[in-house]
């Protein structure tokens, strides 16, 4: 961080307090000169995700919803519940998400055996199917970024992803389920 070895101190004030105005306009100048690690980042993600939205639109499905369908793969039946804490979300907007997959086809829900309140989803044959389009699509994803970077450093980008995941106590949809949460990340995350 760019440190300010100076002070002005408020000629009109007579507390001596620092000049908010100077301080604020070093602080602007540092920032604007050092910038941020979050802004280039959260920009790549959404250029990216903008492509692969673009790149899965043919097939009338979101990227949201293909991590999903790679979720229900990967885990095999499970609950709905159960799949909004794996993607850290609400069970109601999975059970939006879920119900478009439904009407899509892509996925059935039926009641659990197991528990008379919850739903099991399940992955359809047409939504295996979609799955082919949409591991194309994440490999052309992988092309742009290796295209963009080099082959080298688009795995050192991707490890350096994963490991500010983990450290963020994030982890692949699924994972727990497998028991390794390295396993995953080659196929979907």
């Amino acid at each position: 961080m760019l440190s300010v070895s100076f002070s002005q101190q408020n000629s009109n004030s007579d507390n001596g307090t620092w000049c908010d105005e100077t301080n604020i306009n070093i602080l602007t100048m540092a920032a604007k000169k050092q910038g941020f690690l979050l802004h280039p980042l959260l920009h790549s993600c959404n250029l990216l995700e903008d492509r692969l939205r673009n790149r899965l639109a043919p097939f009338g499905i979101q990227p949201r919803q293909a991590r999903i369908l790679a979720a229900l793969d990967r885990m095999g039946p499970v609950s709905q519940v159960e799949l909004a804490r794996e993607f850290h979300i609400s069970p109601a907007s999975m059970s939006t998400m879920s119900s478009r997959l439904i009407a899509a086809e892509l996925i059935s829900r039926r009641p659990n055996q197991h528990t008379a309140r919850s739903n099991v989803l399940t992955l359809t044959d047409k939504g295996r199917e979609m799955l082919l389009a949409i591991h194309e699509a994440w490999h052309d994803m992988d092309r742009i970024i290796e295209d963009s970077l080099g082959v080298e450093k688009a795995r050192m980008l991707a490890e350096a992803a994963r490991e500010l995941r983990n450290a963020l106590g994030g982890h692949p949809p699924g994972a727990r389920c497998q028991g390794d949460a390295g396993a995953e990340d080659v196929n979907s995350d």
